[in-house]
Protein backbone atom coordinates (compact mmCIF):
# COMPACT_ATOMS: atom_id res chain seq x y z
CA UNK A 1 0.00 0.00 0.00
CA UNK A 2 1.27 3.23 -0.98
CA UNK A 3 1.56 5.87 1.75
CA UNK A 4 1.35 9.62 -0.01
CA UNK A 5 1.75 13.15 1.72
CA UNK A 6 0.42 15.81 -0.15
CA UNK A 7 1.39 19.72 0.64
CA UNK A 8 0.63 22.83 -1.61
CA UNK A 9 0.08 26.27 -1.57
CA UNK A 10 -1.50 25.95 -4.72
CA UNK A 11 -3.35 22.57 -5.60
CA UNK A 12 -6.10 21.64 -3.80
CA UNK A 13 -6.01 17.62 -2.20
CA UNK A 14 -9.39 17.34 -3.42
CA UNK A 15 -8.61 17.45 -6.85
CA UNK A 16 -5.43 15.19 -6.00
CA UNK A 17 -6.59 12.49 -4.43
CA UNK A 18 -9.27 11.07 -6.18
CA UNK A 19 -7.41 11.56 -9.28
CA UNK A 20 -4.51 9.99 -8.19
CA UNK A 21 -6.93 7.21 -6.43
CA UNK A 22 -8.06 5.69 -9.33
CA UNK A 23 -4.35 4.88 -10.52
CA UNK A 24 -3.70 3.32 -7.25
CA UNK A 25 -6.60 2.08 -5.30
CA UNK A 26 -5.17 0.81 -2.54
CA UNK A 27 -3.48 4.66 -1.70
CA UNK A 28 -3.01 5.49 1.73
CA UNK A 29 -3.90 9.37 1.72
CA UNK A 30 -1.86 12.14 4.09
CA UNK A 31 -2.77 15.86 4.59
CA UNK A 32 -2.00 18.15 7.00
CA UNK A 33 -5.01 17.66 8.21
CA UNK A 34 -5.03 13.85 8.14
CA UNK A 35 -1.38 13.40 9.20
CA UNK A 36 -1.42 9.79 10.12
CA UNK A 37 2.02 8.23 11.83
CA UNK A 38 4.67 10.66 9.75
CA UNK A 39 7.01 7.25 9.92
CA UNK A 40 4.69 5.94 7.17
CA UNK A 41 4.94 8.20 4.55
CA UNK A 42 6.65 6.53 1.53
CA UNK A 43 6.36 9.75 -1.44
CA UNK A 44 5.21 13.31 -0.88
CA UNK A 45 3.45 15.40 -3.28
CA UNK A 46 4.37 18.97 -3.02
CA UNK A 47 4.69 22.78 -3.91
CA UNK A 48 6.99 24.72 -2.03
CA UNK A 49 6.55 23.36 1.76
CA UNK A 50 7.59 25.08 4.66
CA UNK A 51 10.97 24.57 5.52
CA UNK A 52 11.63 21.44 7.38
CA UNK A 53 8.62 20.02 6.73
CA UNK A 54 10.44 16.97 4.59
CA UNK A 55 12.69 16.52 7.86
CA UNK A 56 9.23 14.52 9.87
CA UNK A 57 9.61 11.79 6.89
CA UNK A 58 12.18 9.63 8.20
CA UNK A 59 11.07 6.48 5.27
CA UNK A 60 10.41 8.70 2.34
CA UNK A 61 11.65 7.58 -1.13
CA UNK A 62 10.41 10.07 -3.39
CA UNK A 63 9.58 13.68 -3.87
CA UNK A 64 6.57 14.41 -6.87
CA UNK A 65 7.48 18.13 -7.36
CA UNK A 66 4.05 20.05 -8.47
CA UNK A 67 5.31 21.97 -11.54
CA UNK A 68 7.45 21.76 -14.23
CA UNK A 69 10.09 23.66 -11.79
CA UNK A 70 12.09 22.13 -9.41
CA UNK A 71 14.24 25.08 -8.20
CA UNK A 72 12.71 25.63 -5.32
CA UNK A 73 12.98 21.73 -3.95
CA UNK A 74 17.28 21.64 -4.63
CA UNK A 75 19.19 22.67 -2.14
CA UNK A 76 16.83 22.64 1.07
CA UNK A 77 18.59 21.29 3.92
CA UNK A 78 15.56 19.03 5.12
CA UNK A 79 15.45 16.86 1.78
CA UNK A 80 17.24 13.43 1.92
CA UNK A 81 18.96 11.78 -0.97
CA UNK A 82 15.52 10.97 -2.70
CA UNK A 83 14.58 11.03 -6.57
CA UNK A 84 12.41 13.91 -7.36
CA UNK A 85 10.05 13.70 -9.86
CA UNK A 86 8.49 16.63 -11.89
CA UNK A 87 5.35 16.63 -13.71
CA UNK A 88 5.02 16.66 -17.22
CA UNK A 89 1.20 16.48 -18.49
CA UNK A 90 -0.69 17.20 -21.64
CA UNK A 91 -2.55 19.93 -19.54
CA UNK A 92 0.21 21.76 -18.73
CA UNK A 93 1.90 21.67 -22.23
CA UNK A 94 -0.98 22.87 -23.67
CA UNK A 95 -1.51 25.62 -20.94
CA UNK A 96 1.99 27.10 -21.37
CA UNK A 97 1.59 26.58 -25.05
CA UNK A 98 -1.78 28.65 -25.26
CA UNK A 99 0.32 31.44 -23.28
CA UNK A 100 3.15 31.53 -24.94
CA UNK A 101 1.18 31.94 -28.43
CA UNK A 102 -0.90 34.72 -27.06
CA UNK A 103 1.88 36.73 -25.81
CA UNK A 104 4.12 36.55 -28.48
CA UNK A 105 0.39 37.43 -31.04
CA UNK A 106 0.19 40.02 -28.78
CA UNK A 107 3.22 41.92 -29.59
CA UNK A 108 3.96 40.40 -33.13
CA UNK A 109 0.00 42.20 -34.23
CA UNK A 110 0.46 45.23 -31.78
CA UNK A 111 -2.37 44.70 -29.77
CA UNK A 112 -0.61 47.18 -27.09
CA UNK A 113 -0.46 49.63 -29.56
CA UNK A 114 -4.23 49.21 -29.89
CA UNK A 115 -4.79 49.35 -26.04
CA UNK A 116 -3.35 52.43 -25.54
CA UNK A 117 -5.26 53.66 -28.41
CA UNK A 118 -8.55 52.81 -27.29
CA UNK A 119 -7.58 54.68 -23.57
CA UNK A 120 -7.46 57.52 -25.46
CA UNK A 121 -10.68 57.02 -28.00
CA UNK A 122 -8.26 57.34 -31.00
CA UNK A 123 -8.94 55.40 -34.43
CA UNK A 124 -5.13 54.43 -34.73
CA UNK A 125 -4.05 52.06 -37.91
CA UNK A 126 -1.23 49.69 -37.66
CA UNK A 127 -0.69 47.55 -40.94
CA UNK A 128 -0.03 43.87 -40.33
CA UNK A 129 2.87 42.63 -40.83
CA UNK A 130 3.08 38.66 -42.14
CA UNK A 131 4.07 36.43 -39.35
CA UNK A 132 6.75 35.21 -41.15
CA UNK A 133 8.29 38.95 -40.75
CA UNK A 134 8.43 38.68 -36.97
CA UNK A 135 11.21 36.54 -35.63
CA UNK A 136 10.43 34.36 -32.26
CA UNK A 137 13.19 33.33 -30.11
CA UNK A 138 12.91 30.76 -28.01
CA UNK A 139 15.25 30.18 -24.97
CA UNK A 140 14.63 26.67 -23.06
CA UNK A 141 13.63 23.58 -25.79
CA UNK A 142 13.23 21.23 -23.26
CA UNK A 143 9.30 19.55 -23.01
CA UNK A 144 7.72 22.75 -22.70
CA UNK A 145 9.67 24.79 -24.71
CA UNK A 146 9.68 22.57 -27.78
CA UNK A 147 5.93 22.69 -27.57
CA UNK A 148 5.62 26.11 -27.47
CA UNK A 149 8.34 26.75 -30.32
CA UNK A 150 6.60 23.86 -33.41
CA UNK A 151 3.42 26.11 -32.47
CA UNK A 152 4.65 29.30 -33.31
CA UNK A 153 6.52 27.84 -36.07
CA UNK A 154 3.21 25.79 -37.51
CA UNK A 155 1.91 29.36 -37.41
CA UNK A 156 4.21 30.75 -39.72
CA UNK A 157 6.20 32.73 -37.22
CA UNK A 158 9.89 32.27 -37.85
CA UNK A 159 11.29 30.83 -35.17
CA UNK A 160 14.52 30.07 -33.62
CA UNK A 161 15.63 28.35 -30.38
CA UNK A 162 18.49 27.87 -27.91
CA UNK A 163 19.23 25.16 -25.35
CA UNK A 164 22.00 24.06 -22.81
CA UNK A 165 23.07 21.27 -25.02
CA UNK A 166 22.21 20.67 -28.91
CA UNK A 167 18.73 20.05 -30.14
CA UNK A 168 16.62 19.64 -33.74
CA UNK A 169 13.34 20.44 -34.22
CA UNK A 170 11.75 20.17 -37.63
CA UNK A 171 11.04 24.15 -38.79
CA UNK A 172 12.93 25.34 -35.73
CA UNK A 173 16.24 27.31 -36.08
CA UNK A 174 18.20 25.03 -33.14
CA UNK A 175 21.24 26.93 -31.39
CA UNK A 176 23.07 26.42 -28.47
CA UNK A 177 26.30 27.32 -26.39
CA UNK A 178 27.07 31.70 -25.92
CA UNK A 179 27.62 32.00 -29.24
CA UNK A 180 24.34 30.69 -30.13
CA UNK A 181 23.08 32.52 -27.61
CA UNK A 182 24.34 35.64 -28.78
CA UNK A 183 23.35 35.16 -32.39
CA UNK A 184 19.90 34.16 -31.64
CA UNK A 185 19.54 37.32 -29.16
CA UNK A 186 20.82 39.79 -32.19
CA UNK A 187 17.91 38.27 -34.97
CA UNK A 188 14.68 38.42 -32.36
CA UNK A 189 11.90 40.60 -32.63
CA UNK A 190 10.09 38.79 -29.23
CA UNK A 191 12.06 36.36 -27.03
CA UNK A 192 10.15 33.89 -24.89
CA UNK A 193 12.05 32.86 -22.12
CA UNK A 194 11.30 28.96 -20.78
CA UNK A 195 14.69 27.94 -19.12
CA UNK A 196 15.02 26.76 -15.81
CA UNK A 197 16.32 28.60 -13.01
CA UNK A 198 20.06 26.80 -12.11
CA UNK A 199 23.41 28.32 -11.52
CA UNK A 200 23.98 28.96 -15.06
CA UNK A 201 20.56 30.52 -16.37
CA UNK A 202 20.44 32.72 -12.68
CA UNK A 203 21.01 36.30 -14.20
CA UNK A 204 21.93 34.50 -17.78
CA UNK A 205 19.80 38.15 -19.24
CA UNK A 206 21.45 40.58 -18.10
CA UNK A 207 22.41 44.13 -19.19
CA UNK A 208 24.74 43.35 -21.49
CA UNK A 209 22.79 40.57 -23.29
CA UNK A 210 19.67 42.32 -23.43
CA UNK A 211 21.71 44.87 -25.48
CA UNK A 212 22.29 42.43 -27.70
CA UNK A 213 18.27 42.29 -28.56
CA UNK A 214 17.37 44.57 -31.50
CA UNK A 215 15.70 48.23 -29.91
CA UNK A 216 12.05 47.43 -29.44
CA UNK A 217 11.97 43.75 -29.33
CA UNK A 218 9.73 42.41 -26.81
CA UNK A 219 10.26 39.92 -23.86
CA UNK A 220 8.36 37.35 -22.96
CA UNK A 221 9.28 35.54 -19.36
CA UNK A 222 7.42 32.15 -18.34
CA UNK A 223 10.36 30.63 -16.81
CA UNK A 224 11.69 31.55 -13.90
CA UNK A 225 12.18 35.21 -13.23
CA UNK A 226 15.40 35.65 -11.77
CA UNK A 227 16.39 34.48 -15.25
CA UNK A 228 16.48 37.93 -15.97
CA UNK A 229 18.43 40.66 -14.23
CA UNK A 230 15.72 42.40 -12.92
CA UNK A 231 16.87 45.81 -12.44
CA UNK A 232 18.68 45.86 -16.30
CA UNK A 233 15.03 44.67 -17.53
CA UNK A 234 13.36 47.49 -15.48
CA UNK A 235 16.20 49.91 -17.19
CA UNK A 236 15.81 48.45 -20.80
CA UNK A 237 11.72 48.97 -20.75
CA UNK A 238 12.12 52.74 -19.19
CA UNK A 239 14.79 53.26 -21.92
CA UNK A 240 12.79 51.85 -25.02
CA UNK A 241 15.30 49.33 -25.23
CA UNK A 242 12.70 46.73 -25.02
CA UNK A 243 9.64 47.70 -26.67
CA UNK A 244 7.80 45.87 -23.93
CA UNK A 245 7.01 43.07 -21.98
CA UNK A 246 4.62 40.27 -20.85
CA UNK A 247 5.92 38.74 -17.89
CA UNK A 248 4.24 35.94 -15.67
CA UNK A 249 7.58 35.63 -13.33
CA UNK A 250 9.25 37.76 -10.84
CA UNK A 251 12.02 37.84 -7.99
CA UNK A 252 9.37 38.03 -5.93
CA UNK A 253 6.05 36.37 -6.21
CA UNK A 254 3.79 38.23 -5.18
CA UNK A 255 5.30 41.16 -6.96
CA UNK A 256 5.30 43.32 -4.54
CA UNK A 257 3.18 47.04 -5.33
CA UNK A 258 5.59 49.38 -5.09
CA UNK A 259 7.42 47.13 -7.59
CA UNK A 260 8.40 49.97 -11.25
CA UNK A 261 6.47 47.01 -13.33
CA UNK A 262 3.47 47.62 -12.04
CA UNK A 263 3.35 51.04 -13.17
CA UNK A 264 4.59 50.76 -17.13
CA UNK A 265 2.34 50.62 -19.57
CA UNK A 266 4.77 48.77 -21.73
CA UNK A 267 4.41 45.72 -19.11
CA UNK A 268 1.77 42.82 -18.84
CA UNK A 269 1.98 41.36 -15.60
CA UNK A 270 0.15 37.86 -14.66
CA UNK A 271 0.77 35.99 -11.24
CA UNK A 272 2.34 33.08 -12.48
CA UNK A 273 -0.44 31.52 -14.51
CA UNK A 274 0.89 30.45 -17.97
CA UNK A 275 0.32 26.76 -16.80
CA UNK A 276 -1.10 24.70 -13.87
CA UNK A 277 -0.93 21.22 -13.17
CA UNK A 278 -4.26 19.48 -14.77
CA UNK A 279 -4.40 16.53 -11.76
CA UNK A 280 -6.63 14.39 -13.65
CA UNK A 281 -3.95 14.14 -16.46
CA UNK A 282 -0.75 14.42 -14.17
CA UNK A 283 -1.86 11.67 -11.72
CA UNK A 284 -1.03 8.95 -14.68
CA UNK A 285 2.32 9.62 -14.44
CA UNK A 286 2.46 10.44 -11.00
CA UNK A 287 1.31 7.14 -10.04
CA UNK A 288 3.65 4.90 -12.35
CA UNK A 289 6.32 7.15 -10.89
CA UNK A 290 5.26 6.36 -7.26
CA UNK A 291 5.01 2.35 -8.40
CA UNK A 292 8.72 2.09 -9.71
CA UNK A 293 10.26 4.08 -6.93
CA UNK A 294 8.76 1.51 -4.58
CA UNK A 295 9.97 -1.24 -6.68
CA UNK A 296 13.31 0.24 -6.59
CA UNK A 297 13.53 1.78 -9.90
CA UNK A 298 14.25 5.41 -11.21
CA UNK A 299 10.83 7.31 -11.48
CA UNK A 300 9.26 9.15 -14.69
CA UNK A 301 10.88 12.68 -15.41
CA UNK A 302 13.48 12.56 -12.57
CA UNK A 303 15.46 16.00 -11.48
CA UNK A 304 18.92 16.21 -12.29
CA UNK A 305 20.09 17.53 -9.57
CA UNK A 306 23.56 18.55 -11.08
CA UNK A 307 21.60 19.99 -13.86
CA UNK A 308 19.08 22.05 -11.55
CA UNK A 309 16.17 19.95 -13.52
Amino acid sequence: MPVVAFHSSLDSPADWEPALRRHLPDLDWRTDERPGDPAEVQAVLAWKPPPGYFARFPGLRLVVNLGAGADALLGRDDLPAVPISRLNDPGMVRLMTSYVVFAVTRHARDIPAFEAAQRRREWRYIHPRPLDACRVGVLGLGELGAAAALALAAMGYTVRGWSRSPKSLPGIGCLHGEAGLRALLAATDVLVVMLPLTGATRGLLDAGMLALLPRGAALVNVGRGPVVAEAALVEALRSGRLGGATLDVFDREPLPPEHPLWAMENVLITPHIASITVPGEAAPDVAESIRRVLAGRPPLHEVQAGRGY
